[in-house]
């Protein structure tokens, strides 16, 4: 039995493997539309989600399984205390394989040294994102036809973002990868990234402070939201908060093939006039991200389609 904690759990070839399988769904679904028929898969967000709640039940109910799960920690027993490895321990008897949001670091790990079925992180803290890994890597190398040779600017909250520590720990081990860090002082990329994961394994990268001085060599620009509370000093959010802010006038200052990828949810920082631009597949991330989560519930279940 395998869990999904983080997208270093997979190797290259395995990552090559489930996103070839994803592929294949995006162009079969049929084909697999029972694959998961009689199997349960249960979603333990102990934290709000739209996106990645939703996508994992839609890709179950793709499959022909069934979903159980809740939504927030006040709706579970975790409003009475509750731990992690119990609630983990009951929901082995009721379902196949499970996916976990929870708001500390670490859950998701203490739930799969617990579980007799499959754990999936769905997001725990600032820490990991797997899933969300796998479908930027599913859309970059579907759109672009290669996850290697790339320079991939990343916008806005870079300290706390865990979609962008994830997908820097899952790109490090590709060739040929560049990385662009663009975001204020106070959301810089935290040293533990920086120095453990892009210097110690030789990935160049430079920073910028405004995004229209780094557009103009991007392969792929990653959005994510700058916030206000992030900033101890009012002011200084106010002067920087419009750098953030991708518009049309922006997007003329980019490659005519660059991809603009965006987690969601968004706030304002992608003008909706840009929403018509055919570089921003944000929208496209999303339903392969359906794909991608089809795949990795077949891979941990060990289902097979000829």
């Amino acid at each position: 039995m395998r869990h999904l904690l983080s997208p270093l759990d997979l190797s290259i070839d395995e990552l090559d493997n489930l996103l070839d399988l994803a592929t294949d769904i995006e162009h079969n679904p049929d084909k697999y539309s029972e694959a998961c028929k009689g199997k349960k898969l249960a979603t333990l967000f102990y934290e709000p989600s739209t996106r990645t709640r939703l996508s994992f039940e839609s890709a179950m109910l793709n499959l022909g399984g069934n979903v159980l799960g809740f939504s927030s920690a006040d709706s579970s027993s975790a409003a009475k205390g509750e731990s992690v490895s119990d609630t983990i321990r009951i929901i082995s008897c009721y379902a196949d394989i499970c996916a976990m949001r929870h708001p500390k670091e670490g859950a998701p790990l203490v739930a799969a040294s617990k579980s007799s079925i499959p754990v999936i992180n769905a997001g725990d803290g600032g820490h990991q994102h797997p899933t969300q890994t796998l479908t930027d890597l599913m859309t970059i190398r579907s759109l672009k036809g290669r996850l290697s040779n790339l320079t991939i600017g990343l916008c806005g909250d870079l300290k706390f973002g865990r979609t962008v520590h994830s997908l820097i720990n899952a790109l490090v081990r590709y060739e040929g990868i560049k990385f662009v860090l663009i975001s204020p002082n106070e959301l810089r990329l935290p040293d533990y990234i920086r120095v453990d994961v892009l210097e110690k394994n030789n990935i160049e990268y430079i920073e910028a402070e405004h995004l229209e001085d780094a557009l103009e060599n991007l392969d792929i620009l990653y959005m994510t939201r700058v916030q206000k509370e992030r900033f101890f000093n009012e002011e200084e959010y106010i002067r920087l908060k419009d750098s953030y802010i991708l518009n049309a006038e922006k997007m003329a200052l980019a490659p005519k093939d660059m991809l603009v990828l965006h987690p969601l949810p968004r706030v304002n920082e992608i003008s909706v006039e840009v929403d018509n631009d055919e570089r921003a597949v944000y929208f496209k991330q999303v339903q392969y991200g359906v794909y991608v989560r089809m795949a990795l519930i077949l891979t941990l279940l060990n289902i097979t389609i000829e």
